[in-house]
């Protein structure tokens, strides 16, 4: 095998590719990055629950493949002169590396005991552009549940119809949906769960441009396909929370604030909140005015914050984290806050229809005054 590629571009695939090597494996194979050289040069990474490919051209003299030490063989390139990188491997897998006055010769192992990906390409592709699958990820990714005795609430799930696709996360204490609409039908209907992990490694590879990626289902697995780069992970199983029957609907409370302003007050409220000294925050929603305290053994905050709208004086706590993540996440300039009353979420909606989501946390009780 031989082939030549820019420095640059073998970095950028040996990054992204790397990130799903698997670390320590009975399988030592797969603690290697597959290289294979025919049209261009693909290098993959495979920890059996997630594979990244990545495509990068190249002049390829001879086709072959081989598994390359990813680790040692990453260290490598990264510290070669900027340029054109020469790789040749030979019938014993004897690797050398040459770019500029610098080389380097390693050894590699055969790919005949490499793992097979998992296929999915029968499925048909489901196109959205980058930004918005980004905007699907960030947006719910952070309520997904870290307890692991309900696996598949450690994923997002992903329910697609002809005029929407949307994501979902949940952890018991809050909810958090955000829904696309394309401008052409997706002319598909499916419902799948994707674990957080796969989905942390595509939100790092999208970019916010209106580039096309695209996700296709297969019986067990996804793939998604941004650019020159491919993630194939495998799906969770499970029953997922019917998240339409535990949203309010019609809360007789409906307020409308200022994301930052209102971001910026539950943060200072919130210095004194930690881990280890652990209160929720008290909300007391006033006529045009929303008064917030906390205590903790630390001392005590107070602020307050204007909105518009009449909160009938309702007393209610929340996890202050749990409240900051969902405004963090709203992605217009206002929100409507509706509640019902102090044992009921609150849910933050659109004001408008320019965006579609909805985040709900599950209040706290508080201590009275």
């Amino acid at each position: 095998m031989r082939f030549t590629c820019e420095k640059n571009m073998l970095v950028t695939g040996l990054n992204i590719a790397g990130r799903t090597v698997a670390q320590k494996s009975s399988l030592s194979v797969i603690e290697g990055i597959l290289c294979k050289a025919g049209m261009d040069l693909s290098l993959t990474g495979y920890n059996m629950e997630t594979a990244i490919t990545y495509d990068i051209p190249a002049e390829v003299s001879d086709p072959g493949e081989c598994i390359l030490p990813a680790r040692l063989f990453s260290d490598i390139v990264r510290r070669l002169p900027e340029g054109p990188v020469t790789v040749v491997v030979d019938g014993n897998f004897q690797v050398s590396i040459r770019a500029g006055q610098a080389s380097f010769t390693i050894s590699a192992e055969s790919a005949e005991d490499y793992p097979d990906l998992p296929d999915v390409n029968s499925g048909r592709p489901v196109p959205i552009p980058q930004c918005r699958l980004k905007e699907l990820i960030s947006g719910t990714i952070f309520a997904v549940s870290e307890n692991q005795s309900r696996p598949i609430h450690t994923g997002v799930k992903f329910e697609v119809t002809d005029t929407d696709i949307t994501a979902v996360a949940v952890d018991g204490f809050r909810l958090a949906r955000r829904t696309y609409h394309p401008q052409n039908g997706t002319g598909r209907e499916m419902n799948f769960v994707v674990p957080s992990a796969s989905l942390k490694e595509v939100e790092k590879i999208v970019t916010d441009s209106e580039d096309e990626a695209s996700f296709t289902l297969g019986p067990k697995h996804i793939l998604f396909q941004m650019g020159k780069a491919t993630l194939v992970c495998r799906l969770l199983d499970g029953e997922f929370l019917n998240w339409r029957q535990v949203v309010p609907a019609n809360c007789p409370i409906k307020l409308v604030a200022s994301v930052s302003d209102l971001s910026s007050s539950v943060d200072r409220v919130g210095l004194i909140v930690s881990e280890k000294y652990k209160s929720p925050i008290r909300c007391v929603f006033g006529n045009q005015e929303l008064r917030m305290k906390t205590q903790t053994t630390i001392g005590v905050a107070e602020d307050r914050c204007s909105f518009a709208g009449d909160g009938k004086e309702l007393e209610i706590g929340f996890n202050v984290r749990y409240l900051a993540d969902a405004l963090r996440a709203v992605p217009s300039d206002e929100v409507t806050l509706e509640l019902t009353n102090g044992l009921s979420p609150i849910v933050l909606t659109p004001v408008d229809d320019k965006h579609d989501f909805s985040y709900m946390v599950l209040p706290v009780r508080i201590k009275n005054a």
